[in-house]
This record gives structure tokens, sequence and C-alpha cells, in this order.
């Protein structure tokens, strides 16, 4: 079994933007480099910045979906994060130290009847991955089609926030892949789990408004409301894309 990788994706915010990549080198036992490394606690949060904490205690596209529409470009060496919205002026600013400034940037952004956004986490040595170890995403091209399919309508890849992008697989294979290392280039992966859905990813990205019922496209197809896989690093590298994703022998 082998694919090719075709896109790699980053949120350097949780929640707050994507970023293309056309090479990234993984760490054994960490997320893709700078992705996830912030996310933005609201005011009912219990999030301080030591330690891992669920989804549920930042602010998220589920709960407010015009988060989605946001785009990202990440220049750690000159410690910039731009941010652009199409109903917002482009953001320019660096989260460790001026982390009020994306706080009064995307209030406009969030729903009257939820949570406010209160200030910036970050947890050192970790991205805030809805899983609970340092996850990297593997999202599959013909999966995403056969959702499309069922819905009868195109999509964005984006609605799922993955990381790698691999096509030449047939739909759903990945879901067998769970407990067995791939290879990407020279690293290797253990896939850990299926990633379970929510409401984000019926928020479309290009305007940030919902109009697609994924959730129920994944139930009446398949009886899930799954999307992707979640993988830990075991041997880092460098990867790029059109590298050959691999399973590995038992």
């Amino acid at each position: 079994m082998t694919g090719t990788l075709r896109e790699i994706w980053r949120h350097p915010i949780k929640s707050h933007g994507r970023e293309a990549l056309t090479t990234i080198t993984l760490e054994p036992g960490r997320t893709l480099p700078w992705d996830r490394t912030w996310a933005v606690a609201h005011e009912m949060s219990k999030a301080d910045g030591s330690t891992w904490v669920p989804c549920a205690n930042f602010s998220r596209v589920a709960k407010a979906p015009a988060l989605m529409a946001i785009e990202a470009r990440l220049d750690p060496e000159a410690r910039q994060l731009v941010l652009t919205h199409p109903d917002l002026t482009d953001l320019a600013f660096w989260p460790d130290t001026h982390p009020e400034a994306l706080i009064d940037w995307v209030r406009p952004l969030m729903p009257e009847n939820r949570a406010a956004p209160k200030r910036l986490i970050k947890v050192p040595g970790r991205g805030l991955t809805d899983s609970d170890f340092p996850s990297v995403t593997l999202c599959n091209y013909s999966s995403h089609r056969a959702v499309e399919q069922k819905l009868g309508q195109d999509m964005s890849i984006h609605r799922w926030r993955g990381n790698l992008w691999f096509d030449g697989l047939g739909p759903w294979e990945e879901f067998e892949w769970i407990g067995r290392e791939v290879q990407i280039g020279k690293t290797r992966l253990v896939v850990r789990e299926r990633t379970d859905r929510c409401m984000a990813t019926a928020a479309n990205p290009l305007t940030g408004l919902r109009d697609a019922d994924t959730l129920g496209a994944l139930r009446a197809g398949w009886d899930h409301e799954d999307f992707s896989i979640r993988a830990e690093v075991t041997q880092g590298g460098e990867i790029a894309l059109g590298d050959t994703i691999t399973l590995l022998r038992r």
C-alpha cells in the first residue's frame, strides 16, 4: 500500500488560521512544528498554560464558525504571524509579545451567545492538538471525495483542518492503519486513532458560514462521525510534497 503526500498544512493558532507548506521536519513525539502552538482561551476556560487541556477550553470553529475563514502566514525567524480574514483588516503581530492584539482582532468574529476570547495560551514543548498526545493528522483525499459525493457538493479540504494530505488510496483505507506504522520519506509515524469530528466541519473556509451537513453525511454514509487519523511521530526527518507514504509490514 502506497500513496503520495500532496499537501502539508499547519495551524499556528488553534482554530485561527491555516498555512500551506512544501516541506517540514518532523521530530519524534512532537506535533508538526508550529502547529497549534497557541490557542485562545475563553472567559470560562480552565487552561493556564501548564499542561494540555481539552478543546472545550478554547475558542474554536465549532462554536464560532466565522473563525474558519482565517488564513495565516508564519515567519518564526522574524517573529511575525500575519492573519487574514475576509471581514477584517490584516493583523501582523507576534503572539508571545502582543497576545492582546489577537484578542481584540478576533472579537468581532465571536457570536454574542458564546464565551468571549480572553487570553492566549501556550504549553511548552507541545502543540495544543485535540488529542491528549502530540499528534499529526493524516487525511485521505479519497475519503474526502466520498463525503463530497454523499453531500452532492464540492467542499474545501480545509474543513477538516488536517496536517498531511495524501492521495492514491481507496476511501477510508486509512482507518485500517490503527496501531500500525507508516513511513513518509525517511520519517515514521504510528497511527493511534481515528479523528472524531464536530460542527467545525460544517463551516465554509472561504466565508466562515455553515453550509454543509458534514456530520449528517458521515452518519448516513458510514455510520460514524470520523474523518482522518491521528498519528505520533516515532522517527523524525524531513518530509516534502511528492513523498511516498507507505504502510509498513506488521
